[in-house]
This record gives structure tokens, sequence and C-alpha cells, in this order.
């Protein structure tokens, strides 16, 4: 009983603190997952394990910085490009807005009292949403600017924490091994094995995927003469990687303007490219899960869509984990089924 109750006493600790400590997790997790690349420098090339760390550190440091610099300026160029587009673009909705305005006119005479009442009361509400859209898309931004500094924070005692955590990864599995016996250390070792490979699988069932989403967007911006196809077709990539927002965030709104300012066949192309994009990732994205994930295409469906649906974004991550931690907990026997009915 007395085991028990510090079992229970630590894992509250452990989940009070938990919140307080997601950068050493992930450090921890990313730890676990280059910790092949690391094994495989000492075997094949008989390096220490700080000069394995080391290289491997440095590898993931490039790849990290030149991620977040191709984001960057990504965005910037976007930014520039959409402030020097902005008065024309204001000007020809301004237009389209006068015209709408003319033609309202034209025919509100003829059209019964209550319905224009109900029109313009639709049209204040529509005004209201934009404008409550644009302040909170402004304080959102404000907001954000605001958490960098204590991000560039974090991040630092991430990478700082990895290193560590990478160089005396096997001091502290082997004082993990003197507190449990050695079934449970099977079993342990089972669960971190499989949830690291599913881990890599992850990234490269999203780097597939988003290189799909690139090549269609590519094919159709090129086919509709987009200037700008390449930088598009990547800002339509990264954004379809950020939170709640996706393709459509993009390409919707893009077609729909390019309609309201008489374009209709480049708006009709965006808005149709918009859905051979969602069509064709939905049709594969089960399949690149299951394949990277080591799961059944269905259970990559069902923990993607219930994850997304409960947690949203979030979810895409805690789904497939969730599934993934349960059939390799089931493997190895801590999880066991005996109901009959």
């Amino acid at each position: 009983m007395k085991k028990f109750i510090i079992i229970a006493f630590v894992i509250a600790i452990g989940l009070f603190l938990l919140p307080y400590s997601l950068p050493l997790v992930f450090a921890l997790a990313t730890a676990l997952l280059l910790e092949p690349a690391v094994k495989n420098l000492q075997n094949n090339y008989r390096l220490k394990r700080v000069h394995a760390v080391t290289t491997v550190f440095s590898l993931f440091l490039i790849i990290v910085g030149f991620a977040f610099y191709f984001l960057i300026v990504i965005l910037v160029q976007q930014i520039m490009t959409f402030s020097q587009k902005l008065p024309h673009f204001l000007s020809e909705a301004t237009e389209v807005f006068n015209k709408f305005i003319q033609t309202w006119e034209s025919y509100s005479s003829s059209i019964p009292k209550e319905i224009i009442a109900s029109l313009e009361n639709s049209v204040e509400t529509i005004q209201r949403l934009l404008l409550e859209f644009a302040t909170n898309s402004t304080q959102s931004i404000v907001h954000f600017i605001t958490l960098i500094p204590g991000f560039l924070i974090h991040f630092l005692v991430y990478l700082v924490a990895l290193f560590l955590i990478s160089l005396d990864l096997p001091k502290l599995k082997k004082r993990l091994k003197k507190y449990l016996s050695e079934r449970t250390h099977q079993r342990l070792a089972m669960v971190v094995t499989q949830l690291s490979k599913a881990g890599i699988g992850f990234i490269k069932a999203q780097f597939l995927l988003s290189l799909i989403t690139f090549f269609l967007a590519l094919a159709g911006l090129l086919l509709l003469k987009v200037d700008y196809a390449v930088i598009m077709a990547l800002l339509i990539v990264v954004v379809d990687i950020l939170p709640i927002l996706g393709t459509g965030s993009v390409l919707v709104p893009w077609g729909i303007i390019s309609i309201a300012n008489g374009n209709s066949g480049l708006g009709i192309g965006l808005i149709v490219l918009f859905v051979i994009i969602t069509v064709v990732r939905r049709i594969i994205e089960p399949k690149v899960f299951s394949t990277n994930l080591g799961i059944s295409p269905l259970a990559a469906l069902v923990s993607v869509y219930l994850g997304f649906q409960l947690l949203g974004f979030i979810g895409l991550f805690i789904g497939p984990a969730f599934v993934i931690l349960v059939e390799t907990m089931v493997k190895a026997g801590v999880i066991k089924f005996s109901i009959k009915l």
C-alpha cells in the first residue's frame, strides 16, 4: 500500500510540474528521437559519446535554423508584397462595394420594405463581424509579438537541455533501471522505442503531406498563370502547417476576391484547386499516417479525426500518439483485454 501511495504522490507532483517543464519535456522527447542517430555514429564511426552528440546536435541546429530562416524570409517577403499591393486591393474593394451600392439602389425601389430592412440588418451584421475579426486579428498579432521574447528564452532552455540530456541519456537510463524490475524495464523500453519510431514516422508523414500539397498548389497556380507561383505555393504549405489555418484560408478568400473583381476564371480556378488539394489530402492522409506510424489506415483516420474534433490542432498529434501508446502497451502486456461477451 505504501508503494502505491509513493507512486501516486510522484505522479501527482509530475502532473503539477508538467505545465512549467514543457521545454524540458520536449528536450527529452527530442533526445529520444535523436538517440538512434547518436548510437549509429558511435557504432559505425567509433566516436565518443560527446563527439557523436555534438555532431547530431549541430546538424539538428542547422536544420532548425534553416527552417526558421526559410519561414521568416517567406513571411517577410509576403508581408512586404502585401503591404505594397494593399492600396490597390483596397481601391478594387472600394470599386466593387460602390458597384454593389449602385446595383442595390437601382433594385431597392421594387423590393418590399421588410426585405430591404432584413438585408440592411444582415449587411450591418457582416460589417460588425468583419470589424470584430480585424480587431481580434490585430490583438492576436500584438499578443503574438509580445510572446516572442519569452519564446526565445524557452527555446534557449530547450536547446541547452536537449544537449545535456543527450549527453547523459545512457546514465539516466541506468539510474531509472535501478528503480524498475526487469519486466517493467523491458515493457517501458518497448513503449519508448515504439513511440520514438512513431515520432520519426509522424515527422516523415507531415513532410510528405506538405510536399504533396506544395506540388499540387504549384501545378494549379502555374496552370492559372499566377505571378510568384512558387512563393505562393510555399505560403500555402506554411499556412497549412500552422494551427487552425489551412489551404482554404489562402485560396478561398483569394478566389472570392478575384471573382468579385471580375476575374471569374482565376477565382473559380483557385476554389477548384482548394477542393482538389483537400480531397487528395483526405484520401492519402490515412494511408501516409498508417505507413509511417505503423497503425492501420482506419485507426489513423479515426485518431486524426477524433483528435482534431476533441482537441483542435494539437489533437492531430495526440490522437495518433494515443493509439500508438495503447497498441504498444497491449503488445508489452501492460494493458490486457480479457472481456468476452
